[in-house]
């Protein structure tokens, strides 16, 4: 079928407009994104929605039936462009306030157990919801009380605002951030994304990968079984780290929902091939990952920068007065409250000692780092009903089936080697794959911290929070493959569900728009990077020594101590 042009999209349009009316600015099209139908309907929900339908490839327009003109705006369905009306009324005005609401009232409604958030200026009491929500409980606490229009835009698909949100709406903000020039263009910018198409995946581009993996894989299994060669074995083990390092990239794609921007489907594959092949399990990290996107770079609350006793990313992490002054400070437990792992951190002896020489240890740590990430695996997979019930109810058994496979052949390959290689080629592998470790901590460790939350005002929203805190890496395009997209982590933290292969059409509307409002967007070489990081753990190193160890109150204050007498 022939693709229809602007004219004949405009006139299917008018079906549904009174005669003269124009559309909205936010609904003009471009040759790039020709509109059409795909199915939006939930599996959980009923679809009310009447589609206006053309043939394409990566657009759709979707109305209600009313009679009275919608205001409309690009969203994403299961990584189609969808035009759709951009606010769906309630079936019942029982919950509605029927007043004006401000953000300073919205503010006092912080806890999980009452949570309010703001959307494109609406107000939503979702309490109710909260642990029911397929992402975790924890990123919804963490933005409860915000204006949080931006992270749902790029962590949900259209139907959610159709066939979720009108239940939960009370009423109106007359004072958010939606109207200041700045919002309003950068929120373009993903507007645009979307007109281009550009959140299709290109199922082709995963064929290859899924073809890349399978090769390093099957290499490194050779090399490992069959050659009667120590060298040759080893050669094996350096195999598998770089397939390890491959794979967690397109774990990473999966556990955004990124490939086929179905949450079911990418879970599914990621357990599969992921946990299978990669003995990490999805679950946990997606437990942690979708924390860490909504508060990256808190003190408080991003589980990406808490790695006490070993790491501190900030000296602000046992500076007692940053913390004192921030309101995070506890006296009785001299540290800080970490939502996530839900315990206190405090510096003591054994965490002040490694700290102070963090810089010297961060490469041998992440050499090393991939087997405490197996153990988290397993910890979370006996403990999912506690942390995620949402989760665990559907995938707890496809996880200890998945980690037992990777367990299984991993133990049987390393069994077939003469036992006086086993150890060398287990440190060989991990430690070259502790390459992706690095390539994680280089994106974040020297950026802005921040004391508790954020998007408060302009000064600290949405966009600029995921500027400031995240630095890309300058590389040829013919590296990408070596960065797996870890290379545009700012236009990742700024749509997390583009496709990896379009990240690098994002940066170039990211950074002349960065350029033009003066918003810090970091961009250093791959080498850079690590001088920047290993100067940042040097110079916080630097500060732990200098406050000594009788800040910390001495030996009986330590974790170790508490650990010995079952305290903690």
């Amino acid at each position: 079928m022939t693709p229809p042009t602007k004219e004949d999209l405009k006139k299917e349009l008018d079906s549904f407009f009174p005669s003269g009316t124009a559309l909205p600015p936010n609904a003009s099209f471009s040759e790039a994104a020709v509109p059409t139908a795909i199915d939006t309907s939930s599996d959980e929900e009923d679809d009310d929605t009447t589609v206006s339908t053309a043939s394409s490839s990566s657009s759709s327009v979707i109305f209600t039936s009313s009679n009275k003109k919608p205001e409309l705006v690009w969203r994403e369905e299961r990584g189609k462009s969808v035009l759709v009306q951009k606010f769906f009324k309630p079936k019942s005005t029982k919950k509605l306030l029927k007043r004006p609401i401000k953000m300073e009232e919205v503010a006092k409604h912080n806890k999980r157990t009452d949570a309010w958030v703001v959307i494109e200026s609406r107000c939503y009491d979702i309490t109710s919801y909260v642990d029911n929500h397929p992402g975790g409980w924890l990123p919804l606490e963490n933005m409860a009380g915000k204006d949080c229009t931006d992270a749902f835009a790029n962590y949900h698909p259209a139907s959610v605002y159709r066939t979720i949100l009108p239940s939960y709406y009370i009423g109106d903000v007359v004072d958010t951030l939606d109207d200041e020039p700045f919002t309003r263009e950068h929120r373009e910018i993903r507007q645009e994304l979307l007109r281009r198409g550009l959140f299709e995946t290109n199922e082709y581009y995963y064929y290859l990968k899924i073809s890349w993996l399978v090769a390093a894989f099957a290499a490194s299994l050779y090399l490992t079984l069959y050659p009667d060669s120590k060298t040759v074995h080893y050669f094996g083990a350096a195999m598998m780290a770089v397939f390890w390092q491959q794979l967690a990239f397109v774990g990473h794609d999966v556990g955004h929902n990124a490939i086929s921007h179905e949450k079911a489907k990418d879970t599914t594959i990621g357990l599969m091939l992921g946990n299978s092949f990669g003995g990490i399990s999805l679950g946990w990290w997606k437990h942690s990952h979708n924390v860490h996107h909504i508060v990256c770079n808190s003190v408080e609350h991003d589980p990406d920068i808490q790695h006490m006793p070993i790491f501190a990313v900030t000296d602000e992490i046992f500076d007692t007065d940053a913390l004192r002054k921030a309101g995070t400070y506890d006296e009785e437990h001299k540290g800080f409250w970490t939502t996530y792992h839900q315990k206190w951190i405090s510096p003591d002896v054994v965490s002040t000692f490694l700290v102070s020489y963090q810089h010297l240890l961060f490469y041998p740590v992440m050499a090393v780092a991939r087997f405490n990430l197996y153990v988290q695996g397993w910890i979370f997979a006996f403990t999912a009903w506690k942390q995620d019930s949402w989760y665990a109810k559907r995938f707890q058994k496809i996880e200890f089936a998945s980690l037992f496979v990777f367990l299984s052949w991993m133990t049987a390959l390393v069994s077939t080697l003469p036992s006086e290689e086993r150890l060398n080629w287990l440190l060989i592998s991990h430690g070259l794959a502790g390459l992706l470790h690095v390539q994680i901590c280089i994106s974040h460790f020297t950026m802005d911290t921040y004391h508790g939350h954020a998007y408060n005002d302009i000064s600290d929203e949405w966009f600029t929070m995921q500027c400031v805190t995240t630095m890309n890496v300058d590389c040829p395009r013919w590296l990408d493959w070596f960065h797996g997209g870890l290379q545009f982590q700012i236009e990742h933290h700024l749509f997390p569900r583009l496709p990896r292969h379009n990240l690098r059409e994002a940066r170039a509307l990211v950074k002349p728009f960065c350029d033009k409002w003066k918003v810090r967007y970091h961009e250093p070489s791959f080498l850079e990077c690590n001088v920047e990081l290993v100067e940042g753990l040097r110079d916080v190193a630097a500060k732990c020594r200098k406050g000594g160890l009788g800040a910390v109150g001495g030996f009986e204050n330590t974790q170790i101590y508490e650990g010995l007498q079952a305290e903690g």
